[in-house]
């Protein structure tokens, strides 16, 4: 009786698209939103947005991802005033990740170096840490994060447009809580 009294409440559904080899060189749209989508990036002026010493160190976090992992390329990005969008292509990466943890033989492994999951961890904890370290201790990350498996030049296009025209749509975004 004591086993099924916690089925199915405290495991969170996996965001990862069932069946997809995540072993594959891929393209993901990944969207990170700050905790409650507080603005802690900055603000957005007349279409564009202004960093803050925060956002400053998100725009330049990112920007070392690509110069730090050999198998790594980025697109299209943007810093926005309390969430990040961003366009990663991994190349020769042999991982299966689901909710931020490697797959090997279908169970839960060690994170593997350089998976999707690991990635964006990696990017979040330095920015996290250099708030830490610079008396920005109130600012936190969302757990988790959403991406977005690109699939065609079509679909790369339409993102890519997204990013570059969502600091113009600010007013309208989902994101826009405040």
């Amino acid at each position: 009786m004591g086993q099924k009294l916690f089925v199915g409440k405290y495991r969170i559904k996996s965001c990862r698209l069932r069946g997809w080899d995540y072993s594959l060189n891929s393209t993901y749209f990944v969207t990170i939103c700050t905790k409650n989508r507080e603005n802690f990036f900055g603000e957005i002026q007349n279409g564009k947005m202004k960093f803050n010493d925060i956002g400053r160190v998100v725009a330049n976090e990112w920007q070392k991802t690509e110069k730090i992992r050999r198998n790594v390329e980025l697109y299209e990005w943007v810093v926005m005033p309390n969430h990040f969008h961003g366009i990663v292509v991994i190349l020769n990466n042999n991982v299966e990740t689901c909710r931020g943890m490697s797959l090997r033989f279908g169970e839960f492994a060690k994170p593997i170096s350089n998976s999707l999951s690991m990635i964006i961890n990696h990017f979040k904890g330095s920015v996290q840490r250099w708030c830490n370290k610079n008396g920005h201790k109130y600012f936190s990350w969302q757990s988790r994060f959403h991406e977005h498996i690109i699939r065609s030049d079509n679909d790369l296009d339409n993102v890519c447009e997204y990013i570059i025209n969502n600091p113009a749509n600010w007013n309208r975004d989902r994101n826009n809580v405040n």
